[in-house]
């Protein structure tokens, strides 16, 4: 495993994130294993070396954090390093979504309850609030830093003039600033290159792309694509066709990725987080996996040295697409 400061902040994380959201319960989404079944992948990702999990509330509406919880508990706590987010609705309350004081500090605490703890080390915005000023969030959010609830601060999906303001407000309030930006960043969805990563790079903010494999879209052919558990299912292919990801070159991209795994000996979704590891300005790609075969792919895929010729090979095709993931 390797090893890097998020972003600005000296704290150590693996380059690999374990992404949670497939882990709680299928009566949430039918591709999402149970306890027994994460455990198995959590615990092999400590295995390997993983210190970085990130979840969220609302995956499997907290039986994610909650599973999560269960088997970091049996684990050297301060050896990991774990991510949560708050935003999304939990129930049909008004005020289980948001990011208002209120909705904030209920979520929060209904959190670490959860995961059985009293810091995380991560507190992430899920999306921008339009309903909610900024500076009722920053203030809320430093608050729980000063708590000792939260150790540091971060953000996803939203427009870079949005965050932005975000860190400005901070600063105007002498409150704690976002440290990390979670975005929707693969080869085949590059928009976040234009504004979001400049601006990452240059206030030190660490980059956790979500989607790295453009949920699954780079892992295989694309001719492929629905032959998944998750693919297959009509609610996901729907999500997973709400991405531009067969636009602008993206089926070029695709079958490139193919022929770059075959010159190399290493699958499809290696080729595409060893393009993402390859940035300077990307911390630790979030991975999601349903098996322990394609997370130790992907550890694997930071043994890949990818030349310059690949990787202008990779990109070439790409072309403008639609902003897509700030919903």
């Amino acid at each position: 495993m390797e090893y890097t400061t998020l972003g600005s902040t000296g704290m150590t994380v693996s380059r690999i994130c374990l992404g949670c959201m497939s882990f709680g319960t299928p009566e949430w989404r039918e591709w999402v294993l149970d306890e027994d079944e994460s455990r198995e992948i959590i615990e092999r990702a400590i295995d390997l070396g993983i210190n970085f999990f990130d979840t969220a509330n609302m995956y499997s509406l907290g039986e994610s954090e909650r599973v999560l919880g269960n088997v970091l508990a049996e684990y050297d706590r301060d050896e990991q390093v774990v991510a949560t987010k708050v935003f999304n609705p939990m129930s049909n309350d008004p005020n289980a979504q948001g990011l208002s004081r209120k909705s904030v500090e209920q979520e929060l605490a209904n959190s670490l309850d959860r995961l059985g703890m009293e810091t995380v080390d991560l507190y992430q915005t899920h999306r921008w609030d339009y309903d909610t000023p900024v500076e009722e969030t920053v203030r809320t959010l430093d608050d729980a830093v000063r708590r000792g609830q939260v150790r540091y601060l971060g953000a996803s999906s939203m427009w870079a003039y949005q965050f932005a303001d975000a860190l400005a407000t901070a600063d105007r309030l002498g409150a704690e600033r976002f440290v990390t930006m979670q975005d929707h960043y693969n080869l085949v969805y590059r928009e976040e290159e234009r504004e979001m990563l400049p601006l990452c790079e240059r206030e030190g903010i660490g980059v956790i792309p979500w989607s790295p494999l453009a949920r699954g879209y780079l892992a295989r052919p694309h001719e492929r694509t629905d032959a998944t558990t998750r693919g297959a299912s009509d609610s996901e292919a729907t999500r997973l066709y709400e991405h531009p990801y067969r636009e602008g070159g993206g089926p070029e991209v695709n079958e490139r990725v193919e022929q770059v795994a075959a010159d190399h000996g290493a699958s499809m979704a290696q080729i595409a987080l060893a393009w993402l590891l390859d940035k300077e300005f990307v911390d630790a790609p979030i991975v999601g996996t349903t098996s322990v075969e394609h997370l130790e792919e992907a550890v694997a895929a930071l043994e890949i040295d990818l030349s310059d010729s690949d990787v202008e090979y990779l990109e070439e095709p790409y072309e403008p697409v639609p902003v897509s993931g700030h919903e």
